[in-house]
């Protein structure tokens, strides 16, 4: 038995769009080679029986705050990345966008260094950075601390486009209130993922921003202005603009999965609806509770709450995500795959199917239980 060829059989395979059925795929070298019609030319090699189980290339997380029992505000560094990843991956996440909830401009320098320092050292999953603040409203501030919310200058906007020359990918929330077209349209043109949230700004202002190169938004329907008769807010934004992508918190507490359903309906064109976590501390570990800039938040029935009652952030992990988006809203088990995987990777830049040059690494590949209940590498000890 060898590692140089393995071959998977006897499980649907996933790969980035469809799910093949009756079909066995084919790894050489470590990379994805080709899919096989059924064990008919699988004869050398490691054969590998899923038993049922899908096989998937790893899911891909634009929002992850933290995991096994750290925040990455708390310890921003690259050895609490790759801690934090390696809690991710054994939750199937083979790329993930550590993300930095707002901070101090000196936190937040020492964020983008360690970014930096994890990709240049090829921390596994690490895919770049991702910044939810400080240029938010207070007004739709959720969790974060109102006291460092702050409009963005002219230093702020340089460092951002320093980093985004240093850094594969960076992703930025913003809300309008606190960053001007001007300034999106230059972030935007240095290749930087401008995602609009945390805002009350109203539809025709996010439209603006829009234009001027904002093609995300964080979180769809949480510390945003709301879809309404008379005033559409970023939710009907979000909708109406075909090209604008939006993540979704799907825990079923977040948002309802009535709500889940109608904008998965309402949504079309190129800008796609996908998954992500949110994920904190207690992500990948068994604590019930952890602080955040000297606030406590608590675990409890699968939410994560200030002193206050205020959500912050999420107890979910993507496979939850999925069995929600299938069971509860009633998402093709297909599409919500690709909702945790090639959607955001191509939202991001990167290939992340099957039959994309190149093939995904064995060593991201998954396993999903048919039931959406449990995951893990496709091989052990990968």
């Amino acid at each position: 038995m060898t590692r140089d060829t393995v071959t998977f059989v006897n499980g649907p395979i996933f790969d980035g769009t469809h799910l093949q059925g009756g079909a066995a795929a084919r790894f050489e070298n470590g990379r994805f080679a080709a899919l096989l019609p059924g064990m008919g030319e699988a004869r050398d090699g490691q054969i590998v029986d899923l038993e049922g189980d899908i096989l998937s290339p790893g899911y891909v997380d634009l929002q992850v705050n933290g995991g096994d029992g750290v925040m990455f505000n708390d310890a921003p560094d690259c050895a609490t990345l790759a801690r934090i990843a390696r809690a991710h991956r054994a939750l199937g996440v083979a790329a993930l966008l550590p993300t930095l909830i707002t901070d101090t401009p000196e936190t937040t320098r020492a964020a983008i260094a360690a970014a930096i320092e994890a990709v240049a050292q090829g921390v596994p999953g690490i895919a770049g950075l991702h910044l939810e603040g400080p240029h938010l409203s207070v007004a739709r501030k959720g969790a974060h601390d109102a006291a460092l919310i702050r409009p963005m200058q002219a230093d702020d906007l340089q460092a951002l486009l320093a980093a985004a020359r240093a850094l594969p990918v960076l992703k930025v929330t913003v809300a309008p209130e606190s960053v001007s077209e001007a300034q999106v349209a230059a972030l935007a043109g240095a290749g930087v993922l401008v995602s609009l949230g945390h805002t009350d700004a109203d539809y025709h202002t996010c439209l603006r921003h829009v234009a001027a190169g904002a093609r995300c938004a964080t979180h769809l329907f949480n510390a945003m202005s709301q879809l309404g008769n008379r005033a559409p807010g970023l939710v009907g934004a979000v909708l109406d603009q075909g090209a604008l992508s939006a993540g979704l918190i799907a825990d079923g507490i977040h948002v309802h999965p009535a709500t889940l359903r109608a904008a998965w309906a309402a949504k079309s064109g190129p800008g796609q609806l996908f998954l992500v976590s949110d994920a904190m501390a207690v992500a990948g570990s068994d604590r019930q509770e952890f602080l955040l800039g000297g606030r406590r938040i608590t675990r409890r029935d699968g939410r994560l709450t200030l002193a206050d009652g205020t959500l912050a952030g999420a107890d979910l992990d993507l496979t939850t995500a999925l069995r929600v988006l299938v069971e509860e809203v009633g998402i093709g088990l297909a599409e919500a795959l690709a909702a945790a995987t090639s959607v955001p990777a191509a939202l991001i830049g990167q290939s992340h199917g099957l039959r994309l040059a190149p093939g995904p690494a064995l060593d991201e590949m998954i396993r999903i239980a048919p039931d959406l209940r449990s995951v893990r590498p496709a091989l052990p000890g990968a």
